[in-house]
């Protein structure tokens, strides 16, 4: 065993303090499936650390650690899921899907930088993924470094002048500089373009809201709150702001006050919430 395998095997000790049954590591493995299919993620996780614990020093361990961090993720235990993404890493470095759904949690938690890191780790894995590459430059409209967005999302478009990610970079790009109209066009087309994205109706929806079209604004959010299984914080924030400026201050309370159930910075939400008295 390598020195890497044996300090992961350490970790998932620490990670995996609970009661052992007589089921197999594959037992264990099928259980947590049975436990999520069902929505029970507590129980999911429980099943993922026993199978860690029974056989610490099992290969196949960084998938097992990657679904439990992706079940705290949900959970909203994002130290614990930081804790099994990095500990899945330390045994696959280079696997795109635990990259990504790290870089994705580092967003979460506000820590950008952490984030670009690891997209910049994904692209030097693989130069054409073009996910990771309009991921990064999303992070660098909102980092304003507007030039290195240009040159990711144009590097999409040379690839394929047709990709919707490419469109959508350059829609949110022109978002950020205060190029409304033109964001708006692009946006609208690529919602007519394919109608069942929601992901199109969510930034339709806050460029509506900078315009001060709020009421075409609540129709796109009624749209992706209809469709969204698990809405973000963040859209119960955008939600809110929208209802706000439409004096509808009750609505919008409790649209704040669910963000902050799911996670949101509370300073930011406390300071809404105030402006709803």
């Amino acid at each position: 065993m390598n020195i890497k395998r044996i300090i992961v095997a350490v970790l998932l000790c620490a990670l995996c303090g609970v009661k052992l049954g007589a089921q197999t590591y594959e037992e264990l493995i099928q259980q947590s499936y049975d436990y999520a299919d069902r929505g029970d993620l507590p129980a999911a996780e429980q099943a993922l650390k026993a199978a860690l614990h029974r056989e610490p020093a099992n290969r196949n361990n960084f998938a097992l650690l990657s679904n439990l961090g992706t079940i705290q993720r949900r959970l909203g235990r994002r130290d614990e899921a930081l804790t099994s993404y990095t500990a899945a890493l330390g045994l696959q470095p280079d696997n795109k899907l635990i990259l990504s759904n790290r870089a994705e949690l580092f967003i979460e938690r506000g820590e950008t930088e952490r984030a670009l890191a690891d997209y910049e780790t994904l692209l030097r894995v693989d130069p054409a993924d073009v996910e990771a590459r309009f991921r990064r430059g999303v992070l660098y409209v909102e980092l304003k470094e507007y030039m290195l967005a240009d040159a990711d999302f144009e590097q999409i478009l040379a690839r394929d002048r047709d990709s919707k990610l490419g469109r959508l970079g350059f829609a949110l790009l022109d978002k950020a500089r205060g190029n409304y109209a033109d964001s708006e066009a692009v946006l609208t087309f690529l919602i007519g373009r394919d109608p069942d994205d929601l992901r199109l109706y969510e930034e339709r929806a806050e460029l509506y809201f900078l315009m001060k079209k709020n009421a075409r604004a609540m129709a796109d959010l009624r749209r992706v709150f209809a469709g969204e299984r698990e809405p973000s914080a963040y859209l119960y924030i955008l939600r809110g702001k929208i209802r706000l400026a439409q004096y509808e201050k009750e609505a919008a309370a409790t649209d704040f006050k669910k963000a902050l159930d799911l996670g949101a910075d509370r300073a930011e939400v406390e300071g809404l919430i105030k402006m709803t008295y």
